[in-house]
C-alpha cells in the first residue's frame, strides 16, 4: 500500500480485485471475504468517478425554519436537561422538572435560532434538500500479497490478463501454453 505525502495510506494504488456497479454489491463481496477469514484490513472499497447529487425536497418557509429550529433545539434541550438532572441534587428540583425545563428552553431558543438563520440567508437558498455523494462504480482493492487468495474466495479467475470473451481459453490451453501468467 502506497503512502501519500501526508503519511496517510492510499489503498487505491493496490491492485483491483473486482469492480461493482453499486456499493451494496461491493460491500457483499467484502463481507464474503470476511466470512471466509480473509484479512479484510488489507481490503478497501474505492468509489470511482464521484459525483454529488442534491435532491430538492421542498420549499423553505418561515414555518419550516421555525419547525426545524424547534426540533433541533428541543433535542439539545432534552440532552442538556438529562445531563443536568443526573448531577443536580434531588432536593432542589425533581429530575422531571429539570428535563422539562431543558426541553422547553431548548425548543424556544431553537425556534429563535431557526428564524434568525433563515432571515440571514436573505432568500438566497429558499429550498430544503438532501445531498449525497455517489460513484459510477466501486472498485475493491487488495494488497498484492493477498490478491490470489481473495480471487479464489470470490470465485474469480486467477489468470492474468483475463481471457477476452471471444478468445476464451480452450480446454487444451493452459496459462503456460498461451503465454499468460498466473497471479
Amino acid at each position: 500500500m502506497a503512502v501519500t505525502s501526508g503519511g496517510i495510506a492510499d489503498p487505491s494504488s493496490d491492485p483491483v480485485l473486482s469492480s461493482y456497479d453499486n456499493y451494496e454489491d461491493a460491500q457483499a463481496a467484502v463481507d464474503t471475504l470476511s466470512d471466509n477469514r480473509f484479512p479484510v484490513q488489507s481490503v478497501a472499497i474505492v468509489g470511482v468517478d464521484l459525483k454529488m447529487v442534491e435532491q430538492v425536497i421542498g420549499r423553505m418557509s418561515w414555518g419550516r425554519a421555525a419547525a426545524g429550529g424547534l426540533m433541533t433545539g428541543a433535542w439539545f434541550g432534552l440532552l442538556l436537561g438529562l445531563f443536568v438532572s443526573i448531577f443536580a441534587s434531588s432536593e432542589e428540583r425533581s429530575s422531571v422538572t429539570v428535563i422539562g425545563l431543558g426541553l422547553l428552553f431548548g425548543a424556544g431558543f431553537g425556534i429563535i435560532f431557526g428564524l434568525v438563520s433563515y432571515m440571514m440567508t436573505g432568500g438566497k437558498r429558499d429550498f430544503v434538500s438532501r445531498s449525497q455523494i455517489v460513484a459510477h462504480r466501486y472498485d475493491i482493492h487488495v494488497q498484492a500479497d493477498g490478491l490470489r487468495d481473495a480471487k479464489k474466495i470470490l470465485g474469480l479467475s486467477t489468470v492474468w490478463p483475463p481471457p477476452l470473451p471471444e478468445q476464451g481459453l480452450s480446454t487444451q490451453d493452459s496459462p503456460a501454453q498461451s503465454g499468460e501468467k498466473e497471479v
